[in-house]
C-alpha cells in the first residue's frame, strides 16, 4: 500500500516500511520478554538455589547486564563491519539457545553462565534494532518508527509478565522458603518461565532472513545500487535516487574530515561529534539511573514490603506492564509530534516528582495501594519519555560513518549503569531504606531535566543526514544539489532546532 506522506509530500510504501521496522523490532520484544522474565521466577528460582544474601540475590539478577555490556561492546565494530541484518539473526539465536539452557539449569553457576549469554542477545538487540529502524525510516515518521522498537519492548515485558503470572501456579500468604522450594513452582514452574522465551526467539530468527540489509550501510559499503533499490522500494524511485545522494555526500564529507579511518577516534575528531558522544552516554545513564529498574526488577520486594503477598505481587505486575503499554503508546503518537526534548523534560520532571512522594510514603510507613498508585504513575512517566525517546535521541544523533561504534559506547554505558543500579538497590534498601533509594533517584532525575534543559537538541522531522550535517557544520546546501529529483525537506530552514538552548553553535 503507498499513501501519501503530507509532511514531505512523498509517497512511501507504509506496508512495507512498517513491516520491517516490525520484524526488527522483535529484538526489541525479546530484549524486554528476557529481561524481565527473572522478576516472576524469582521468588521460585532463589528458593531453588538457595539464595540468603544481598550480594548472591543482587548478582543473580544484574549477572546478565554484564552479556548486555560485553554484546553491546562486540556489536558496534561488529555491526559496522558486518551489516545489521547478520547481528540480529546472531541475537535471535542466543535468545533461542540461552532460554532454554537457563530455564534447565541444575546448579546456579549454570544458572548464571546462560544468563549471561541471554544478556549478550539483549545487549546486540538493543544496539541493533533501533539502528536499523532508524537507517530504513522515512524522516517523518522516524521517531516514531523507533519509538515502535520502545513499543515491543513494553510488549515483550507485558508477555512475560502475563506467562508467568499464568505459569505460576497459586501460593498462599503466609508460605515458609521451604514449602516454596519444594512446591511445583520452586522446582519446574521457574523454568517453563525462562524456557517460554525461545517461541518469540525462534519467529524473529525466521521472520529476520526475510527483511533487507540497511541501505545506509550498504552505501557505506560501496554497494549503492542495492542500497538504492531498497530505498525505492520504501518511497519510490525519485526517493530512493534523491535519499542515496544524501548518503553519498554525507560519507564524502565524513571522509574529507576524517580522512580515509572510519574508526570512532577518526570520526571522533569530526565538529560536534564528541558533543553528541558526551551527550548519548548521559541520557543513556539517565535512563538508568531515573530508578526505573529497579521497580521491574525488585517488583516482588518492593510490594512485599508495602504488604502485598506472592500471588498479589505477580498480578500487581501484569498491572505494571499493563500500564507500561499503554503509555508506551501514546509516545508512539507523540514523539513526532511534541518532538523529542518536550517529552525527555516532561518525563524526567515527572519522574523525580513520583519519587520524591513514593519516599514520602514509603517514610511514613504507608502500605499497599498508595504505594501500587505511584509505582504506576512512575512507570507512566518513564513509558511516555525517557524509555523510547533516549533510544531515538541514540539511533539518531550519531554519524552515519561510525553509527554502530558510536551508538555501542552509548549503550554499553546504559548497560554499565543498569548494572550498577541493579546490583546495588539491595545494599542502598539495606543502609537508605525505601524511601532513602527512592528519594536518591528522584535527585538524579532532576539533574537530568536540568541536562536536558540545557544540552540536549531537538531532532524532530529531520533525515539522518540533515541532522549530522548541522552538528558537523557541513553545508546542508550541498546536499541540495546532483542528481536528486523530486520534493525534499529544506534543513536549513530547520537547524535552529538542532541547537541547544543558549548556544550559537554545536
Amino acid at each position: 500500500m503507498i499513501v501519501a506522506d503530507p509532511a514531505q509530500q512523498m509517497n512511501y510504501n507504509t506496508t512495507y516500511v512498517w513491516m520491517i521496522a516490525s520484524v526488527a523490532a522483535l529484538g526489541g520484544l525479546l530484549f524486554g520478554y528476557d529481561w524481565v522474565v527473572i522478576g516472576g521466577a524469582k521468588p521460585f528460582y532463589e528458593q531453588y538455589f538457595q539464595l540468603t544474601s544481598a550480594q548472591l540475590i543482587g548478582w543473580a539478577n544484574s549477572c546478565a547486564l554484564l552479556g548486555c555490556l560485553v554484546g553491546s561492546v562486540l556489536c558496534g565494530a561488529s555491526s559496522d563491519r558486518f551489516g545489521r541484518k547478520k547481528l540480529l539473526i546472531i541475537s535471535a539465536l542466543l535468545f533461542a539457545v540461552s532460554s532454554i539452557c537457563t530455564g534447565w539449569a541444575q546448579g546456579f553457576s549454570t544458572f548464571v553462565g546462560w544468563r549471561i549469554v541471554g544478556g549478550v542477545a539483549i545487549g546486540i538487540a538493543s544496539n541493533v534494532s533501533p539502528i536499523y529502524i532508524a537507517e530504513i525510516s522515512p524522516a517523518p515518521w522516524r521517531g516514531r518508527l523507533v519509538a515502535l522498537n520502545q513499543l515491543t519492548v513494553v510488549v515483550g515485558i507485558l508477555a512475560a509478565q502475563i506467562v508467568n503470572w499464568l505459569i505460576a501456579e497459586p501460593v498462599p500468604d503466609g508460605i515458609t522458603a521451604e514449602v516454596i522450594r519444594e512446591s511445583w513452582n520452586g522446582q519446574t514452574g521457574w523454568r517453563w518461565m525462562f524456557t517460554a522465551v525461545a517461541v518469540p526467539s525462534i519467529v524473529f530468527l525466521l521472520s529476520a532472513l526475510f527483511i533487507p540489509e540497511s541501505p545506509r550501510w550498504l552505501a557505506r559499503r560501496g554497494d549503492s545500487e542495492t542500497a538504492r533499490r531498497i530505498l525505492a522500494r520504501i518511497g519510490g524511485e525519485s526517493y530512493g535516487t534523491r535519499a542515496l545522494h544524501e548518503i553519498q555526500t554525507t560519507l564524502r564529507a565524513e571522509s574529507s574530515s576524517t580522512g580515509r579511518s572510519t574508526g570512532l577516534w577518526a570520526g571522533w575528531r569530526a565538529p560536534g561529534v564528541r558533543r553528541m558522544l558526551v551527550i548519548g552516554v548521559c541520557l543513556a545513564v539517565l535512563q538508568q539511573w531515573s530508578g526505573i529498574n529497579v521497580i521491574f526488577n525488585y517488583a516482588e520486594e518492593i510490594y512485599r514490603s508495602a504488604g502485598y503477598g506472592v500471588s498479589d505481587v505477580l498480578f500487581n505486575i501484569v498491572i505494571t506492564g499493563t500500564i507500561n503499554l499503554v503509555c508506551t503508546l501514546a509516545a508512539l503518537g507523540w514523539v513526532d509530534r511534541f518532538g523529542r526534548r518536550t517529552l525527555m523534560l516532561y518525563g524526567s520532571a515527572g519522574i523525580a516528582l513520583s519519587h520524591a512522594i513514593l519516599g514520602i510514603v514509603y517514610a511514613a510507613g504507608v502500605k499497599g495501594l498508595p504505594v501500587l498508585v505511584l509505582t504506576l504513575c512512575t512507570i507512566g512517566c518513564y513509558a511516555m519519555s525517557l524509555a523510547p525517546v533516549t533510544w531515538v535521541l541514540i539511533s539518531e544523533i550519531f554519524p552515519n560513518r561510525i553509527r554502530g561504534l558510536a551508538v555501542s559506547v552509548a549503550v554499553a554505558a546504559l548497560w554499565t549503569a543498569c548494572f550498577v543500579l541493579t546490583f546495588t538497590f539491595p545494599m542502598l534498601q539495606h543502609w537508605l531504606g525505601a524511601a532513602g533509594a527512592f528519594w536518591l533517584y528522584g535527585v538524579i532525575c532532576l539533574v537530568g531535566f536540568l541536562f536536558v534543559l540545557v544540552r540536549v537538541p531537538e531532532t524532530k522531522g529531520k533525515t539522518l543526514e540533515e541532522i549530522e550535517s548541522e552538528i558537523t557544520g557541513s553545508s546542508c546546501n550541498e546536499r541540495s544539489t546532483g542528481p536528486a529529483t523530486g520534493p525534499r525537506p529544506v534543513a536549513d530552514a530547520r537547524s535552529a532546532q538542532l541547537r541547544p538552548p543558549g548556544r550559537s553553535h554545536l
